[in-house]
């Protein structure tokens, strides 16, 4: 875990109120932005109740969440946006739904030959993706489903650089 990371897990950790999450939230941070992503409890629905009710009823729920934690949510993101100089984004899970609220889209600039733009070109042709920009970002989603795995091993050693690091003497 960076320095960052860790940073902001802990502050969370100490600073959000108690209950407002089941458990502690996963908590996400990049260059621009801090996702806090917390599990609320699934609302009681009848036993014999289909997917569909059971889905809206998890939706009702998680609307309910983010109106009546508001002010609180935007006040600890503003102390969180000052303290680490980055949006906060945040986000629920509620039984087997997940809503992320407001969050980032940040450009990023690419360079792309004729036979990546043309993957790009074929996804908007068929209706994939209503842009060039759409389709890769679809691209880049599909890629993380397919490759969790290996993505994952990469954070982990980039963390143990990290920390190997941060042990190494510094340097005045």
């Amino acid at each position: 875990m960076s320095e960052t990371q860790a940073g902001v897990t802990g502050w969370l950790a100490g600073r959000l109120p108690d209950g407002l999450f089941t458990e502690a939230p996963e908590v996400r941070v990049d260059r621009e932005e801090i996702t806090i992503v917390g599990t609320i409890a699934p609302p009681d629905v009848e036993a014999d109740a289909d997917a569909t009710a059971t889905r809206q009823a998890e939706a009702g729920r998680i609307s309910r969440f983010r109106e009546s934690t508001r002010d609180q949510r935007i006040k600890i993101a503003r102390e969180a946006e000052h303290r680490f100089d980055r949006k906060v984004a945040w986000g629920v899970r509620c039984g087997d739904s997940s809503q992320l609220f407001t969050h980032l889209a940040v450009p990023v600039m690419t360079r792309l030959r004729q036979p990546q733009r043309q993957v790009l070109d074929t996804l908007v042709s068929a209706g994939v993706a209503r842009s060039r920009s759409d389709a890769l970002a679809w691209c880049v989603k599909l890629v993380g489903q397919h490759t969790d795995s290996w993505l994952d091993e990469l954070r982990d050693a980039m963390r143990r650089v990290d920390e190997v690091r941060d042990a190494g003497p510094t340097v005045d």
